[in-house]
């Protein structure tokens, strides 16, 4: 593994407690206790007998070494693992992916889906997911080995018995002086009722020796374990109580070198600094602004990097929902949104330079690209040739990349493949009254309709097509019909006679007349289902049927008139 990789443990176990070296571990580091760690020179052990759906374990490391790996069982992570660990602190997380029972996922996917946030937080308070067991801590790798965290270090200097002097109480007449006192054979603790005045520096802890060199410090704790305790012991009625503490660095062997805001009454560690930590790692500027990486953040949050800075989000399934974690970042190349747990995919991206309303999404919803007052949903502006490509990406013989685009008054629509360009068809408006399209053309080929082979310039799959000479061709073979019976000539006859034509002319070129039928008033035999419009080929077989009656007619009285007169 390459020293630029990181490590991310996740580790989901049921809170059990912890052996007391690593239970200081979680507790400096801002963890609940929910596993026994055991330490060997050779790994690191996290031991839990509570029930979890599954675990996972997160180490980060020095030289950005990264470790990530999930476990039925117990986690575990050996030197061995980490590719020959280096010298130095490793930090470990612990995250608890609890039983969920299926109601609860159940529950959880509906209000997911409803956008319901108020439902989603009852359902995870009652189910006791808000706040899922979690741990985290440190070990150390020194000489190759794993530090144990049973070492204690040396006793730290510890003064003798000897007199001590009460000091005078406010109040006390001038040129009294304080009180001998024997000590007892420990040493007392000092108490005193009046405020305390130091004009100099103070040292505080077992370690401070006297004639210590202060240098510019006003206060200094010096031992081998430094805290300060905020204890507030409010015990009226709705007065706050909390206690804090300051905390640098952990007390356990092998534990981190960091510093950190404990909230020591609900055991968490909101806070924390670690060792080594690059100068304006966190900055906040006068003006409220924040800055990550740099000390004069130009808005309110600035992230400064040398190399794609970065965010993440990420969500676990300790609440009950799929884990999935999400990467916003930018370089020279693109700012981009990162799927990391859908193996890095990029699903949007914007290079450098791109125009300003690019991809303009509108209160009304509306779609711009290229303009930000999209008159429709989607919407594409430019200044010469406007277009749309789409890209088929399969075998080499499938690749295709289809365009439409407009040229003036024109809607083109062209296919490529390889270096050929195929002009599809194009549409021609006539840009006087009515902006009406004056021509179609599909050079260059056939146009089918519910056909993949037209073999007539316009052909359509129920077998009715324009022909090459012009002429329209109804579909009339016997395959393409049911129900076939003779027409009778009686119905024939009447059907004739309630036919009434008209003339007219449309309403959209009132101009132009016509002779012919209204659809609503034709007789049943000739109607459409829908009575709002007319087949020609129907009036002729009427016709016809009627004119074969008539010619019948006419040869029998023919025919009669030639026998009368040979009589």
């Amino acid at each position: 593994m390459s020293t630029r990789s990181r490590i991310s443990l996740t580790v989901a176990v049921a809170a059990i407690a912890l052996s007391l070296p690593f239970a200081a571990f979680a507790r400096d580091l801002g963890a609940e206790p929910v596993a026994h760690v055991v330490v060997t020179p050779a790994t690191v052990e996290f031991q839990s007998s509570a029930p979890h759906d599954s675990i996972t374990l997160v180490v980060n490391g020095p030289n950005g070494l990264t470790y990530t790996k999930d476990f039925a069982g117990n986690p575990m992570v050996r030197l061995q693992d980490m590719h020959g660990a280096a010298d130095g602190t490793y930090l470990y997380e612990l995250r608890v992916t609890p039983q969920i029972s299926s109601d609860v996922k159940r529950q959880l996917a509906d209000a997911r889906a409803a956008n319901d946030d108020a439902a989603i937080d009852r359902i995870m308070t009652a189910a006791g997911l808000k706040t899922p067991p979690y741990q985290a801590g440190a070990f150390t790798v020194l000489n190759g080995a794993i530090v144990s965290p049973d070492l204690q270090e040396g006793p730290a200097f510890r003064p003798g018995p000897s007199t001590m002097t009460a000091a005078p109480k406010s109040g006390t007449p001038a040129g009294s002086t304080g009180t001998s006192v024997n000590p007892p054979a420990k040493a007392m603790d000092v108490v005193t009722a009046d405020d305390i005045i130091v004009q100099g520096s103070a040292c505080i802890g077992l370690d401070c020796v006297n004639g210590e060199s202060f240098g510019f410090d006003t206060i200094r704790l010096k031992e081998n374990n430094t805290r300060i305790h905020f204890d507030d012991d409010s015990t009226s009625p709705g007065f706050p109580n909390v206690q804090w503490q300051l905390t640098a660095n952990d007390s356990a062997s092998g534990g981190a070198n960091k510093f950190s805001i404990d909230d020591i009454t609900n055991s968490k560690t909101p806070f924390t600094v670690t060792a080594a930590a690059p100068t304006n790692s966190l900055f906040v500027a006068s003006s409220g602004k924040v800055g990550l990486g740099n000390n004069n953040p130009g808005l309110n949050l600035h992230v400064t990097a040398t190399d794609t800075p970065a965010a993440r989000l990420e969500q676990t399934n300790g609440g009950g929902f799929t884990a999935q974690t999400w990467d916003i970042a930018g370089n020279e190349a693109n700012f981009f949104i990162r799927d990391l747990t859908g193996g890095s995919r990029l699903p949007f991206r914007i290079r450098p330079g791109a125009p300003t309303s690019s991809i303009d999404v509108q209160a009304s919803g509306n779609v711009g690209i290229n303009t930000a007052s999209a008159a429709r949903q989607l919407e594409i502006d430019n200044s010469t040739v406007p277009a749309v490509g789409f890209r088929n990406t399969g075998a080499a013989t499938d690749q295709k990349f289809w365009e439409f685009a407009v040229f003036g008054n024109t809607f083109l629509g062209d296919v490529q493949n390889d270096a050929n360009t195929t002009q599809a068809f194009w549409l021609q408006v006539n840009r006087g009254s009515g902006n009406t399209i004056s021509s179609v053309t599909f050079p260059n080929g056939n146009i089918g309709i519910g056909t993949t082979s037209p073999t007539q310039p316009i052909q359509h799959s129920n077998g009715a097509y324009l022909s090459v000479g012009g002429t329209w061709t109804n579909a009339s073979s016997r395959s393409f019909k049911q129900n076939i019976n003779d027409l009778e000539a009686d119905a024939a006859m009447d059907a004739l006679r309630k036919l009434e034509p008209v003339t007219y002319s449309y309403k959209v070129d009132p101009s132009e007349h016509h002779v012919g039928f209204i659809a609503e008033d034709v007789p049943d035999l000739v109607a459409t289902k829908d009575r709002k419009s007319l087949a020609a080929m129907d009036i002729v077989a009427l016709l016809t049927k009627v004119v074969q009656e008539q010619q019948k007619t006419i040869e029998d009285l023919s025919s009669r008139v030639k026998q009368l007169e040979k009589n």
